[in-house]
């Protein structure tokens, strides 16, 4: 017997939660391990903080996509892979949570979003890519538009699944060029190994994405 799925009110409710538990477990962790001597602590216009703001802001998009997709199709892989993103990121987003109260930041800042893309990257070179041409305060780079978010909750269906692998497709593009450039302008031993793992998990998902795309196209 195929269990319902959850109203979308109550799924985020539970998300809500588990993040600000998860939020109190990692603080506590990472008080314990990340103090040595050599570790210098982010600043408030670091590239470490203004990642860590801006790509909860980026999941939180994602995680609201997910839910929004499970409850609009029965197709159980789509269903799935909506879960896998929803956990991994709320769970991702509370590391970065826990890593601005370690430090001592605010969680937001008056700085316009990408801003700190204009912090110098490691090897001395002009830029990272293509991210010279974002220019801060503009959108996140894969962030849906308004109309886009309405046209997914509006959908059902394969219209809802087709929408929903476009939009995250993108989403995750997104986040995959957000995490290489932090990865270009930090050695923090927190941020780093969290944005290699962001490229790894969410290349390989665009991958599994583009192939369930294909299938309803």
């Amino acid at each position: 017997m195929t269990t319902p799925p959850a109203p979308a009110g109550r799924a985020r409710v539970v998300v809500a939660v588990g993040l600000l538990v998860l939020v109190a477990l990692v603080v506590g962790v990472l008080v314990g391990r990340v103090t040595s001597p050599g570790t210098p602590m982010p600043t408030e216009s670091s590239a470490e903080a203004g990642f860590a703001r801006d790509m909860q802001v980026h999941h939180a998009q994602a995680v609201e996509m997910a839910l929004l997709v499970r409850d609009r199709t029965d197709d159980p892989e789509i269903r799935l892979l909506a879960l896998d993103i929803a956990t991994a990121q709320t769970q991702q987003q509370g590391q970065m949570f826990a890593w601005l109260v370690m430090w001592g930041l605010p969680q937001t800042s008056s700085a316009p979003e990408m801003e700190w893309l204009s912090r110098p990257v490691i090897d001395g070179s002009a830029g990272h890519g293509g991210h010279d041409s974002h220019t801060p305060g503009e959108p996140m780079p894969g962030v849906a538009t308004f109309e886009q978010m309405q046209a997914l909750q509006n959908a059902t269906g394969v219209d809802a699944e087709r929408l929903f692998l476009e939009l995250m497709i993108a989403h995750h593009i997104g986040g995959v060029d957000m995490a290489e450039a932090v990865l270009a302008r930090s050695t923090h031993p927190l941020v780093t190994p969290l944005a290699r793992g962001m490229v790894q998990l969410q290349a390989k998902e665009i991958g599994y994405m583009e192939e369930l795309l294909a299938d309803r196209s």
